[in-house]
């Protein structure tokens, strides 16, 4: 599970042993970081984006053979880069391609409107890695004609024609990700998981048929695979070695066997070594013997997040989008935040669920802040904040979890922005000075609890199924509200400051409360256009949790509706009434997940976290013109570069940044392109 980042700055507030032979993979130009005294974070911003650079502390403190591990990872990270783009649409490698050799090839006038336009265009079709974009789902409209790209397309010799051209300007497929009600949501979805003419009806009568060896550990069917109909008949194409994406993952193979061989330790290894298999078979039981044994092996300063994970892509929640993330430990953060992982249980004992929702044993919670050193395909530009993992939830009860905040992109978030919106926003001074001096730690704590407690609780009734077969395409948005729940329940508690991670844990409390409504009923409707519904699943769990806290409070004025000078404002009067009625929201929450029960997750996602008000989204849009920053945010990598002797040993891995965004995106097109345009 991700917990992904609200904004840039303010709505914030919110991973074997054999020997093989070193290989170094080719690297762009980059322009060496000397410890600046003061890093700029900044890299570009364009339509509404805004693109950020990281630092990875604690690097110089690993040894040679870990800083290998972490090349070795990063660069089995890339090596799959390309899958996410075809996963994401079935056009959108060749589209790529072409608008690329234009960027690179085109001779003519710069300086116009319309080129500038084309730029933009493609920097924002890198950014959401395809033509979808990366949080709405809604197809990029481009700023210049038809006749101007073929124009472009004339000029540099570059072939674009047929679906893949008409796409870019017509009303095809206009959603990646279709979430609506009473619509065919894989029929809809432009998403590259299902084959033409595949529906809702056909992806749930084909998965009704498959029955795990062992029914109290079902398998993730479909996760790793595309669903297409040959001759009338339902197939799979799985992704392995010899399979969908097998160049790619041969690569990655590559990579991770390199990696294997300088495994920290022995569980490490044996990790990998699955993870390997894995790629190779496609088998879900080796996928969750992998899972076990990385949920285990917890020793060591390096780990990663490396396949296919998250379902959030897939309308129906069965197939997983690539991605990797590679992690330091954060040695001082993590000691300080373990604490959370040791307390699991005190945790469980006093939410408020059902005594039948709780669990007896909470199992191997594991908490670490960590460094990132790279990140690619679904973790990347766009990048989570948290991530807890594995997802099977028989997985989580009978071996644990491993949860992990990405300390120096939540660091680079907060030092790229500025207070304007804050200040804009905030009903009042008291508001602002709460977020000023707590709302950073509120942000960590929150994100804390969210995946170390939050995913961890909680449990399904005897026979109730996996939620993506009871809650279907709102089993993400429960799932993500569910966690927000316990961590908003636990962020005002006193039991913070007795474990020492708070010094007053109400002020910290009430500025987390204050930047969740503010942020749930007002601010994030800046990334949406005036008359749009809320598709995203954090997007709306953030205001479905919100708006049900607010409608439910109205009789005791717990949140209270104010229009100052023309603007509207949301107040908190009474910080202990909106803590019960988060409580009873998460008991709601638990028992719709435990029992399965369709009807009223839909009545509750539909009914509050969808339909948006028009007159306020109208005065929010107006109220931010102000302001200059993207509202969203995203990320370059650092740029590892292996060292070698004249053996061609690696001697040394530096660390450098790009010279810029087009230049890493067309560095990784051309070093890490490994796919055929057209799978």
């Amino acid at each position: 599970m991700k917990f992904k980042a609200i904004l840039s700055m303010v709505l914030l507030a919110v991973l074997f042993f054999s020997c093989k032979e070193e290989a170094a993979q080719p690297q762009e130009e980059t322009t060496k970081v000397e410890e600046p005294v003061a890093f700029n974070h900044n890299v570009e911003q364009f339509a509404d984006i805004k693109v950020l650079r990281y630092q990875i502390p604690g690097w110089d403190n690993l040894t040679l053979k870990e800083q290998k591990l972490v090349y070795y990872l990063t660069q089995a990270g890339l090596s799959g880069r390309d899958i996410i783009w075809d996963q994401n649409y079935r056009h959108n490698l060749t589209i790529r391609t072409a608008l690329e050799q234009v960027y690179t090839n085109f001779s003519g006038d710069k300086a116009s409107d319309n080129w500038k336009a084309f730029e933009e265009y493609l920097k924002r079709v890198w950014f959401s890695n395809g033509i979808h974009h990366h949080y709405s789902n809604d197809k990029i409209k481009p700023e210049f004609t038809p006749e101007y790209l073929k124009e472009l397309l004339a000029a540099t010799n570059t072939s674009l024609e047929g679906d893949a051209f008409d796409v870019i300007f017509n009303e095809a497929d206009r959603k990646k990700v279709n979430q609506a009600k009473d619509v065919d949501n894989v029929a809809q979805s432009a998403v590259n998981f299902y084959g033409p003419n595949v529906t809702n009806a056909d992806v749930e009568s084909f998965y009704a048929k498959k029955t795990s060896p062992n029914p109290e550990k079902p398998l993730s069917f479909g996760l790793n695979s595309q669903l297409v109909k040959v001759d009338g008949e339902l197939k799979e194409r799985v992704y392995k070695s010899g399979g969908l994406y097998g160049a790619a993952i041969d690569e990655i193979v590559k990579w991770l066997e390199l990696a294997k061989g300088v495994a920290e330790n022995q569980a490490q290894g044996d990790a990998l070594g699955l993870l390997i298999e894995y790629y190779k078979t496609g088998d879900l039981q080796t996928w969750d013997d992998y899972n076990v044994a990385w949920t285990a092996a917890t020793e060591g300063n390096i780990d990663y997040i490396n396949s296919f994970i998250e379902v959030y892509n897939d309308p129906l929640g069965y197939r997983g989008s690539y991605e990797t993330i590679v992690q330091i430990k954060d040695f001082d953060m993590s000691q300080k935040m373990a604490v959370l992982s040791e307390n699991a249980q005190w945790f469980e004992d006093h939410s408020p669920l059902m005594d039948a929702h709780k669990k007896e044993n909470v199992v191997g919670v594991t908490y670490k802040v960590v460094n990132v050193a790279g990140e690619a395909g679904d973790a990347s530009p766009s990048t989570p904040i948290g991530v807890n993992l594995p997802n099977a939830n028989w997985i989580r009860a009978a071996v644990g979890s491993k949860s992990v905040s990405l300390g120096n992109i939540i660091n680079a978030y907060n030092n790229a922005g500025s207070t304007g919106r804050l200040k804009e926003f905030a009903h009042d001074e008291e508001e602002v000075a709460l977020e000023e001096e707590y709302g950073q730690l509120a942000d960590k704590l929150h994100t804390a609890l969210h995946e170390v407690i939050g995913h961890a609780s909680g449990q399904l009734n005897p026979g109730v199924g996996e939620t993506k077969e009871t809650l279907k395409n709102y089993a993400s948005t429960l799932e993500e509200g569910r966690a927000d729940l316990v961590g908003l329940y636990f962020l005002y508690n006193p039991k913070l400051q007795e474990l020492g991670l708070v010094d007053d844990w109400k002020s910290m409390g009430k500025a987390a409360y204050d930047g969740y409504i503010r942020n749930g009923l007002m601010t994030q409707l800046i990334r949406l256009n005036l008359g749009d519904d809320v598709e995203e699943a954090h997007m709306r769990n953030r205001q479905w949790v919100s708006a049900w806290v607010y409608e439910k409070g109205q009789a005791d004025n717990v949140i209270e509706k104010i229009n100052k000078d023309g603007k509207t404002y949301f107040n908190i009067n009474d910080y202990d009434k909106l803590h019960d009625l988060f409580g009873q929201l998460l008991r709601e929450t638990q028992r719709i997940k435990s029992e399965g029960d369709f009807d009223a997750v839909q009545a509750l996602v539909e009914g509050y976290g969808v339909k948006v008000d028009q007159d306020i989204h109208a005065e929010v849009l107006e109220r931010n013109k102000q302001f200059k920053s993207a509202p969203y945010s995203g990320f370059v990598n650092p740029v590892l570069v292996a060292e070698t002797n004249d053996a061609g040993e690696i001697t040394a891995v530096k660390v450098t940044q790009p010279e810029g965004f087009p230049q890493q995106m067309l560095n990784y097109s051309k070093n890490y392109n490994f796919l055929p345009a057209v799978n």
